[in-house]
């Protein structure tokens, strides 16, 4: 990555580059004239084939197209003395992929043995084969990271229970990222393992002994049998239990301070407590199902429910702008535009954005279509263009993170896609989320019936139906017209 640009200073550099026109200290004088210390590192890792046919580092300028050194006439140490290639230079003559080799084999080495252990050999080919290699010794030069690497290079045993036994940290799990991603461990459903890790953690909360066991029942037969179910568990699953757990353990924390046992539980006790908290107290309402079923609880106690329809949805000339701003506006990742109007559009949800793969994306220059719920959708021009861009580049194959990666969002961890909250956070400077989608859903159960959108988006037609009310959709007209039109074809 280049150095950010200090401000120009005309006075003490009066003449100015011949590139880029700014005053700043010239490095070198090339044919095409004095070039800048910002120009010169950026000339260095200009890489192509030259008009001759020479592919590698192209650091002249000919009719403003990019050339090679023996066409520009420019002088230049640019080759590595150990590989021989054309390359930006680190250290002794040697190219930043040779000297990060050298590293890897450093930190990777079992002293004892002399060598890489053999389950280590596919983390140190991922390492040392990055197309940026100098992001790569960024990342390993740091202490914490090199003492990491040390340390699993004389680790008697590389497995998953092996790093859990480390201390948290986010090293830790970049690692573990790297070693699963390039076969050294086998996947496995991090989320499920961060909620049991979480709820064991949740219990140490519950002062009375008596609720310890019904909280360690809930959890376990709840929501952990739940888990075990799933293929996957998603990122939603795990928030909404941890969320649940939690509340449940402020009613019964709140009962023990009250002197009231959970199955003395009163109708008018529940209604104090939830008067005297926030709103999110209402979420006890799963608890307290699940206790009445498993008769831990008395029978016939309510909470007031959530309110559904109360989240503000995005209007539809809100909807048309933001859209317009996607398409038109300049400096947009591209990855966020196409995001964006998967929202926008098709009032998808972020965590389902965040999942796709490119199996269920097409494109082609005549069509991009994408999978939704059943369903494959054609884009049209010019929601089709950020797609076709993102297949062509789709960002982070420049490290070890995500050599073969399916994801269509790739995240910063190694072979997860991206963060579904950092998307809607890096997506919030052009709309909120969540009012553009429940606005794109409001609009749509206007256009279409309720079991078509459901089921070529992949919502529930509870949730559709909800939405086709909110809008005053008149379904019961649609079937009407159905039946009318089968009768008098």
């Amino acid at each position: 990555m280049s150095k950010p640009r200090k401000a120009e200073d005309p006075i003490r550099w009066p003449v100015p580059c011949n590139r880029c026109g700014q005053h700043h200290q010239t490095v070198a004088r090339w044919p095409d004239g004095g070039v800048c210390g910002y120009c010169y590192q950026q000339a260095k890792r200009t890489r192509g084939i030259c008009a001759c046919g020479h592919e590698g580092v192209l650091p002249g300028l000919i009719d403003n197209q990019p050339a090679c050194r023996r066409c520009s006439g420019i002088r230049l140490n640019i080759d590595c003395e150990t590989c021989g290639a054309e390359d930006e230079l680190h250290s002794g003559g040697r190219c930043w992929t040779c000297v990060l080799g050298n590293v890897v084999d450093d930190l990777l080495t079992d002293p004892a043995t002399g060598s890489i252990a053999t389950s280590l050999i596919p983390l140190a080919a991922a390492l040392k084969s990055m197309k940026r290699a100098n992001s790569g010794m960024t990342w390993i030069r740091q202490k914490h990271v090199a003492a990491f690497l040390r340390n699993l290079a004389v680790a008697p045993k590389i497995t998953h229970e092996s790093l859990d036994e480390l201390p948290d940290s986010r090293t830790r799990e970049y690692v573990r990222g790297l070693l699963t991603e390039h076969g050294v461990l086998p996947q496995r459903d991090e989320l499920r393992i961060r909620y049991d890790s979480w709820s064991a953690q949740a219990l140490e909360r519950v002062k009375d002994p008596q609720n310890l066991d019904v909280v360690r029942r809930y959890i376990r037969w709840h929501h952990q049998r739940r888990m075990n179910h799933m293929d996957e568990v998603t990122r939603g699953t795990f928030l909404r239990a941890k969320q649940e757990v939690t509340v449940a353990i402020d009613l019964l924390n709140w009962l023990t301070g009250h002197d009231i046992n959970l199955p003395e539980l009163q109708q008018s006790h529940l209604d104090v407590w939830q008067a005297e908290g926030p709103t999110t107290r209402r979420i006890a309402e799963r608890f307290l199902k699940w206790a009445i079923k498993s008769k831990a609880a008395p029978a016939g106690l309510t909470i007031v429910p959530h309110r559904r329809g109360t989240s503000p949805r995005l209007t539809k000339p809100g909807q048309d702008e933001a859209l317009k701003r996607v398409i038109h506006e300049d400096g947009l990742e591209t990855r966020d535009g196409a995001a964006a109007i998967l929202i926008l559009v098709f009032g998808h949800q972020a965590e389902n954005i965040a999942r796709l793969t490119w199996d269920e994306v097409t494109t082609t220059e005549e069509l991009v279509t994408i999978q939704l719920g059943t369903t494959r959708i054609a884009l049209p021009d010019p929601l089709a263009e950020p797609w076709r861009e993102l297949a062509a580049n789709p960002g982070h194959d420049l490290t070890a993170s995500h050599p073969n990666s399916k994801w269509v969002f790739r995240g910063a961890s190694p072979g997860r896609h991206i963060h579904p909250g950092h998307l809607t956070t890096r997506l919030s400077k052009l709309f909120s989320t969540r009012a553009a989608r429940l606005g794109t859903l409001h609009e749509l159960t206007k256009l279409a019936p309720v079991a078509i959108i459901a089921e070529t988006l992949g919502y529930s037609p509870t949730t559709i139906e909800r939405h086709a009310t909110d809008s005053a959709a008149a379904y019961a007209q649609y079937v009407a017209a159905a039946k009318a039109v089968r009768q008098n074809p």
